[in-house]
């Protein structure tokens, strides 16, 4: 599970920024909403909000970019354009196996090399005290190493930068560093990164072939979504009752990620008065998402995976959302994570869903880019368990909030069309 994203001077962030998924215990409202587990204490859920082009998607991409560097994947980070500086700076610290674990690096975009690395261990005992274990310290800036594996020691500073450690040396030599890299990789496989405007389809194909409890799920949560459908299924194309060429229910938007296989999506069908349909050509946006994304769901929550939304809102309906993020706040939940970009206000309850650590906003303004929690803002600023958040936000009292002004615009315009209409008479 994820503790806490850091990031500087990358994309959008010019100074450092954090997400944190730690969990104030002081605040005994909605227990389950967080995972403990050794003294440690975890948000099971975290919802960004802000307006658009603010930065909100800009911390799925740390994330990514993050998990794209520890599976020896191309970097996808990029420095920020307007400081002149090539060096980023990203970081994670996370839980594994029940012990917590953080990674920090820094990539000089114009040399393409990691500058810096730090890995250490972090031990928590009852009382909230914490000790830190370094297992790496790489830093070729300030000619500082230090290494668990005293053998490896010797050799930091003659290593490659085109890569982090793990993927220049044989760790198969070196006890500690093969561990690292079990923990980091481990890490990074366990987290799924959509973009609701556009989900591959292709997991819940893969999991739709094979009849199991993990298909039955998915078809349960796909069918309770929609209350008209009768059943979701992959089936063979002699099934298929449909005319393809006389159709003409095509949608012309394209709402997922289309792989080469297209078969395998129409052999996706929903049943509908007993008649079987080809999701992907008849049925609406919002079931085709919510028909891609309910594997990453169910799979999320039965194998305690990190699922990292951008848009959830995008196209499903607002109880939906609701109960989605619900899901993932369950007792039932041991592990599972969700964290996700959002508008949608009606998330935004801090008297029936939410604790107040677990709403995120991202606001932009002349001098750049700040992330912050709702659990930032004091009692007496205003701010309680028991406030109408969401009114509190559309007044703008906590920011990230857009002010587009459009009616200004509207009337501008239509002032300018009068006019102009009155000086051609």
């Amino acid at each position: 599970m994820i503790i806490e994203i850091r990031a500087k001077n990358v994309f959008s962030f010019a100074e450092q920024v954090a997400l944190s998924m730690k969990a104030d215990m002081r605040n005994k409202k909605f227990a389950t909403n967080v995972h403990r587990e050794n003294n440690f204490n975890i948000l099971k859920v975290a919802g960004i909000y802000g307006p658009n082009n603010a930065g909100k998607t800009c911390l799925v991409r740390c994330i990514r970019a993050i998990q794209n560097v520890l599976l020896d994947k191309k970097s996808t980070a990029m420095a920020n354009i307007f400081t002149n500086d090539p060096i980023y700076e990203l970081g994670v610290t996370f839980l594994a196996d029940g012990k917590e674990f953080s990674y920090d690096f820094k990539y000089n975009t114009s040399k393409k090399e990691y500058l810096y690395e730090r890995f250490s261990q972090i031990f928590k005992d009852q009382y909230g005290n914490e000790r830190e274990e370094i297992w790496l310290l790489k830093d070729n800036e300030k000619q500082e190493y230090s290494c668990i594996d005293e053998d490896m020691l010797a050799m930091m500073s003659l290593v490659a930068q085109n890569n982090i450690l793990i993927y220049l040396v044989d760790v198969g030599k070196f006890i500690k560093l093969a561990e690292m890299k079990k923990i980091l990789l481990n890490f990074a496989s366990k987290i799924d990164i959509i973009n609701m405007n556009n989900i591959p389809i292709k997991k819940t194909i893969e999991l739709m072939k094979n009849e199991n409890r993990l298909q039955e799920k998915i078809v349960s949560f796909i069918k309770n979504a929609d209350l008209y459908m009768e059943n979701f299924e992959y089936v063979d194309m002699d099934d298929i009752k449909v005319n393809f060429e006389r159709s003409e229910e095509r949608p012309e938007e394209k709402v997922l990620d289309i792989p080469d296989k297209i078969m395998d999506q129409i052999r996706l069908v929903s049943t509908y008065k007993g008649v079987q349909v080809p999701s992907m050509l008849f049925d609406s946006t919002g079931t085709k998402k919510i028909a891609a994304l309910a594997s990453y769901i169910i799979e999320g929550i039965e194998q305690g995976r990190i699922l990292v939304v951008d848009e959830l809102d995008s196209s499903i309906h607002f109880k939906l959302t609701r109960a989605i993020v619900a899901m993932f706040n369950n007792e039932l939940n041991r592990d599972a994570q969700l964290i996700f970009t959002v508008h949608d206000i009606n998330l935004m309850d801090c008297k029936k869903m939410l604790r107040k650590e677990q709403i995120w906003f991202v606001h932009k303004d002349e001098e750049g880019v700040y992330v912050y929690s709702l659990a930032d803002f004091t009692a007496q600023e205003g701010i309680r368990d028991t406030t109408d958040i969401m009114e509190k936000y559309r007044k703008g009292v906590l920011g990230a909030l857009p002010d587009p002004e459009l009616i200004y615009f509207l009337l501008d315009l239509k002032g300018n069309k009068e006019g102009g209409s009155m000086d051609e008479e």
